[in-house]
């Protein structure tokens, strides 16, 4: 695998850095000590400029090539936050902080990113100017929304954007990519179905809230099997049930709904809700019941541009013999799709190895990957904006 010896020398030091973002985990917006880190390091580094607190606790640094005849203007993002999990990996450099952990590998993101800045500040061999972006709350809470909206975007005049994510199955090292809706949009919702609380032994005298779940349930199952294209994907998903009461014979006056709502098609996500309250409204009405539906869209659908995922092969090519352009689509979410609504561009995984899965107490970014990583960044670079 042709990684730059200049990563390969660093990959050490990188990861010390890794190690320390894995420490300290920091979550949604409260990322202070990690962006306060990054802006630090980028400092050393000699990049022309390191601006905190965009989107809130973004890090944005800016690296001018050597020349600017181009006038392109490359971004390159990884993502700061951690997860609300307890780590149970016994790692030397496990979380110090009880009920936080780096389960999604952004601590690597983050110090493969921060490699990148400190070898292009080094080398500068490209015409144009590359963008840092190290993004808060990726984990629900829209960082990469929030830095767009403070107009990141315009004020660096960032014309196309790239990113990866690590992906454990994947050897170490290896790129998997695809072209069109790669990641899906994430509603989600919680329903409180009304009814008439009463003795388990008289159910004739209430109006039941459980029973009248569970129809809901087995109803909106129809949305995937009756209501969208059969070869279009949505996944309506109920992962919590809970009523007021607890006790075996009491028949409750509410009942609680949660879940998800996942597609890969901007315009399913637009059949979905309505389809979605007049299931639940119709059903609970049906059975005596009322309902109160609070329905929230989350990310968008990540849609890989075309002719970018074409240059992020041929970066990843000159870094690895492995490179899949034709990965399946995930139906997990990502606000890297914020970036991508509003500028070319290609979000793609980069090999983690045979690790826990993401957003298990047992993950671990691995190490292993950092040169990959940084070489793929570095080309990305180079082969979008070539030295003059």
């Amino acid at each position: 695998m042709p990684i730059r010896n200049r990563f390969a020398e660093l990959q050490a030091e990188i990861a010390e850095w890794r190690q320390d973002f894995h420490r300290n985990p920091e979550l949604l917006y409260d990322v202070h000590r990690t962006a306060g880190k990054v802006a630090e390091k980028l400092r050393e580094f000699g990049v022309d400029e390191v601006i905190e607190g965009v989107g809130r606790t973004g890090v944005v640094a800016v690296i001018k090539g050597r020349t600017d005849s181009s006038g392109k203007v490359i971004g390159l993002r990884a993502d700061m936050d951690a997860l609300p999990i307890n780590e149970i990996t016994g790692l030397d450099y496990a979380s110090q902080t009880p009920g936080k952990m780096h389960a999604c590998g952004h601590d690597g993101h983050t110090a493969i990113l921060l490699g990148t800045a400190k070898y292009l500040a080094e080398t500068r061999n490209f015409d144009g100017t590359a963008i840092m972006i190290f993004q808060p709350a990726e984990e629900g809470g829209a960082g990469g929304l929030a830095m767009c909206e403070d107009g990141m975007l315009e004020k660096w005049n960032i014309q196309e954007v790239y990113g990866l994510h690590n992906a454990p199955g994947l050897p170490v090292g290896t790129f998997a990519m695809r072209k069109g809706p790669t990641m899906a949009s994430a509603d989600q919702f919680d329903v409180i179905i009304k009814g008439k609380g009463g003795h388990a032994a008289r159910p004739q005298l209430a109006i039941d809230p459980v029973v009248t779940a569970g129809h809901v349930i087995v109803a909106l199952q129809s949305i995937a099997s009756r209501n969208i294209d059969p070869v279009k994907e949505v996944v309506v998903s109920i992962c919590t049930l809970r009523s007021d009461s607890e006790a075996h014979n009491v028949i409750p006056m509410s009942v609680k709904l949660r879940g998800t709502i996942r597609t890969l098609d901007p315009e399913v996500r637009e059949q979905v809700e309505p389809r979605f309250r007049a299931i639940v409204e119709n059903t609970c009405a049906a059975f005596g019941a009322e309902a109160e539906i609070d329905y929230e869209r989350g990310y968008p659908v990540l849609v890989n541009h075309d002719d970018n995922i074409d240059f992020a092969a041929e970066a990843a090519r000159a870094v690895s013999a492995e490179v899949d352009v034709n990965a399946p689509a995930r139906l997990g979410g990502e606000d890297f799709a914020y970036l991508l609504e509003r500028r070319p561009g290609a979000y793609i995984s980069l090999g983690n190895g045979d690790s826990a899965p993401l957003h298990h107490p047992e993950y671990n970014f691995n190490d292993d990957a950092i040169p990959a990583g940084c070489s793929w960044f570095a080309e990305m670079v180079e082969r979008r904006m070539p030295a003059a």
